[in-house]
C-alpha cells in the first residue's frame, strides 16, 4: 500500500516495490501539494490491483520518455496531441540525444542541443512528402523544449533527477506568422461567388459562429436549435460538444479510444487512419453559439434539402445526423472543404486564404463590433484563457485603445481647453493691462518718441 508522507513543505508519496531480482524496495515521489499527492497516490492504488503498475527507473532520456509516454502521455493527452508528440520524440528526441544519461543533460547542454537543431534538416512530412522548411524550425524546437519540460518535471516528482534543466535555458524565440484573413467586403464578395452550397453553408457558420472546421464538421442536428420560436426571439444557437478528426489507428488503439464517441466504418479497412468524432480538447471548447436569424434561416432550409435528400435515397443515405455531410450522410473531411475553398479561391482570383482564416475573420470582427468585450468573444470562440484573444488580435484591441483617448479628448478635454483667442487674453496680466494701454498711448506721441531717440543717440556716443 502506498501512502503520503510531508516533507520540507513537499508531499511524498511512497510505496514499496519488488525488483526483478525479488528484492523489496521503496520509492518516493514527491509533489508541490497535497492535492496532487493524493492523485498520484489513488493512480498507483488503483493500478498495483489491476496489475498494471509500472515503477519509474531511468537512466537515459529514452528510458524517461517510454517512462513519460506511458505513465503522463496516455492519461493526460488527447488523441492528437499523442499523436504529435510522439511524433516529435520518435523524430527529434530519440535518435540525437535519446542515449544520455540524465545525469548529463543541463540547461547549457539544452541551448547547444537546440541551436544545432536550427541548423539541422527535418523530417519529412508524410503528408506533402517533404520537409516544411530548409531546418527545423523554431516552433518545432518549441514543441520539442515544451516535451523535455513536461517529461523532467515528471522525473523530478519521481525522484530521478533533482531539478528541471529545461527551467532555465534560453530556447530560441519563435515569432508567430500572422495569418492573412478576409475583410468583410471580400467575404461576402466570396460567398455570393459561391456554387457550391455546402461550401457557402460552411463559410457562413464559420464567420458567424466563430467555429474550427473541426467543430463545424462534427456538428450535429440535435446540437442545432432553430425553431420557429428560437429564431424570433433571436436565440436561435448551435452547441458545440465534439468535433471530427482524422486519428492513426494504432494511437486509438493505445490510448484505447479515449475521448471518442464514435468511429465511423469507412470502406477501405486497410487504411491506418479512421475517422471520428470526439469531446473537445479543453473543457472552454464546449460551449453555446447563438446564430444571426440569416443564417439560422439558412439552416431551416438546409435541413430541409438534407431530409429530402435522405427519404430519396432510402437505405442507401447513412444517417449520422450531421449538418454538414456528403450526399449520402457520411462525414465531410476537411481537406474537402479546403480543396473546394481552393477552386473558390482560384477561380475568381481571390486574396489566397485557409479556411481556419475565417474563424480569425469572425473573431476580429466580433471585437470590433462589440467594442472589444473580450470575454463574450472568448465565450463564442472556445479560447480556454482570454489571453489568447488578447495575444492573438492585439492589433485590433489597440485600434479600441486608441479610441479610448479620442473619446476622453473629447468627452473631458476638448470641452475645458481654452480658445487661441483666449489664450492670448490669459497672456496678458489683469493688473498690468492698464499701465500696458497708457505706455501704447504715450509712444504713439511724436514728442516721446523724439526724446527716446536724442537719448538713445547720447548713448551711442
Amino acid at each position: 500500500m502506498a501512502s503520503i508522507i510531508k516533507r520540507n513543505n513537499r508531499f511524498c508519496v511512497v510505496y514499496h516495490y519488488l525488483e526483478t531480482d525479488g528484492q523489496r524496495k521503496q520509492k518516493w515521489e514527491t509533489f508541490k501539494n497535497m492535492t496532487e499527492a493524493k492523485l498520484r497516490l489513488k493512480e498507483v492504488e488503483y493500478k498495483e490491483q489491476l496489475g498494471t503498475f509500472i515503477v519509474p527507473r531511468c537512466k537515459t532520456v529514452n528510458e524517461l520518455m517510454d517512462e513519460y509516454i506511458a505513465l503522463y502521455g496516455r492519461n493526460k493527452w488527447a488523441l492528437s496531441t499523442y499523436n504529435a508528440n510522439t511524433a516529435v520524440i520518435r523524430n527529434y528526441i530519440r535518435p540525437i540525444i535519446g542515449d544520455r544519461k540524465l545525469t548529463e543533460i543541463t540547461p547549457r547542454f539544452l541551448e547547444r542541443f537546440y541551436q544545432q537543431l536550427l541548423k539541422t534538416r527535418p523530417v519529412i512530412n508524410p503528408k506533402i512528402g517533404r520537409p516544411h522548411a530548409e531546418f527545423v524550425t523554431t516552433g518545432t524546437i518549441k514543441e520539442i523544449h515544451k516535451i523535455l519540460r513536461g517529461s523532467f518535471n515528471e522525473a523530478v516528482k519521481w525522484e530521478l533527477i533533482e531539478k528541471n534543466p529545461a527551467l532555465k535555458v534560453n530556447v530560441p524565440k519563435h515569432e508567430y506568422a500572422v495569418r492573412d484573413i478576409w475583410d468583410a467586403e471580400t467575404l461576402f464578395k466570396a460567398i455570393d461567388l459561391c456554387e457550391d452550397e455546402t461550401l457557402k453553408l460552411c463559410m457562413h457558420l464559420a464567420f458567424a459562429c466563430s467555429l474550427r472546421l473541426g467543430e463545424l464538421l462534427g456538428l450535429s442536428w440535435d446540437c442545432v436549435d432553430i425553431s420557429e420560436e428560437a429564431i424570433q426571439d433571436g436565440h436561435a444557437s448551435v452547441l458545440i460538444n465534439k468535433e471530427l478528426q482524422r486519428v492513426s489507428r494504432d494511437v486509438l488503439a493505445v490510448l484505447d479510444k479515449k475521448d471518442v464517441i464514435y468511429a465511423f466504418n469507412m470502406q477501405k479497412v486497410e487504411t491506418k487512419t479512421v475517422l471520428v468524432l470526439k469531446t473537445p480538447k479543453t473543457k472552454s471548447s464546449i460551449r453555446r453559439v447563438y446564430l444571426p436569424s440569416s443564417v439560422a434561416e439558412m439552416l431551416v432550409e438546409h435541413k430541409k434539402k438534407q431530409d429530402f435528400s435522405r427519404e430519396a435515397f432510402g437505405p442507401e443515405y447513412k444517417n449520422h445526423n450531421l449538418v454538414i455531410c456528403g450526399p449520402l450522410g457520411m462525414p465531410c473531411e476537411h481537406g474537402t472543404i479546403q480543396e473546394k475553398l481552393n477552386s473558390l479561391i482560384k477561380k475568381h482570383n481571390l486574396p489566397k486564404v485557409v479556411f481556419h482564416s475565417l474563424r480569425h475573420s469572425s473573431i476580429t470582427y466580433k471585437l470590433k463590433l462589440n467594442g472589444g468585450d473580450v470575454k463574450a468573444v472568448q465565450g463564442d470562440s472556445g479560447h480556454s484563457q482570454s489571453s489568447m484573444v488578447t495575444d492573438v488580435y492585439s492589433h485590433i484591441l489597440d485600434e479600441g485603445r486608441i479610441r479610448n483617448a479620442q473619446l476622453f479628448e473629447k468627452e473631458f478635454y476638448s470641452k475645458n481647453r481654452p480658445k487661441p483667442d483666449e489664450m492670448a487674453e490669459e497672456n496678458v496680466v489683469p493688473e498690468q493691462s492698464e499701465d500696458l494701454a497708457k505706455l501704447i498711448k504715450l509712444l504713439s506721441n511724436p514728442e516721446t518718441v523724439a526724446i527716446i531717440k536724442t537719448l538713445l543717440g547720447k548713448n551711442e556716443r
